[in-house]
């Protein structure tokens, strides 16, 4: 048959709200320090008291001036309120499912677990340090990586002195565990 005479599949509406995003694991929790909690929620909520608002009403001005088909403000501010509407969406869905874990309780351990900050060094001696964090709080260009980010994988659970084998689209990359951190506990 030829497929010039089939029909495509529209994606769903709210299939697009997710893009780009990292996925959660099946099953898995989303893992989140109480800082990155906290500033998922203080984006929020900033969203809604005040961003949102500001857009309606200039789409309620621009929509009072007459023919909205060639009124660049109401086009505008439609699509903005729909960014809005759509991260609004994303950060519920995310919060409702995070599962707020303090890595100060692990403050003093030598073994790595999620909120660590770990230095290691890789068979070349380079050293590198970097901190586990949550997927939606991880900033690569602070040092900072994702629960399951496959060099997160390898670590945890091991100890300082402790090698460990990292599989790299290279090959297999054996790095040791020199320092492990945590934040102190807060008071």
């Amino acid at each position: 048959m030829s497929k010039a005479f089939t029909k495509e599949v529209d994606a769903p509406a709210d299939e697009d709200d997710d893009v780009g995003l990292p996925p959660l694991p099946a099953g898995g929790k989303n893992y989140i320090t109480p800082q990155g909690y906290a500033a998922l929620r203080a984006e929020l909520l900033h969203l809604l008291d005040v961003e949102r608002p500001k857009v309606v009403e200039a789409v309620a001005w621009a929509a009072s001036n007459g023919d909205r088909s060639e009124n660049g403000d109401y086009l505008y501010g439609k699509k903005r309120l729909r960014e809005i509407d759509r991260r609004i969406r994303f950060l519920t869905k995310r919060l409702d499912i995070a599962e707020v874990a303090d890595p100060s309780l692990h403050h003093g351990s030598d073994q790595i677990f999620f909120g660590a900050t770990v230095t290691y060094a890789t068979a070349k001696g380079d050293e590198r340090t970097i901190t586990i964090k949550g997927i939606d709080e991880a900033d690569s260009l602070k040092g900072e990586v994702s629960w399951i980010a496959p060099i997160a994988r390898a670590l945890l659970k091991a100890r300082e002195g402790d090698e460990v084998q990292l599989v790299t689209p290279r090959g297999v990359e054996t790095i040791e565990v020199l320092r492990v951190e945590y934040p102190p506990p807060a008071r």
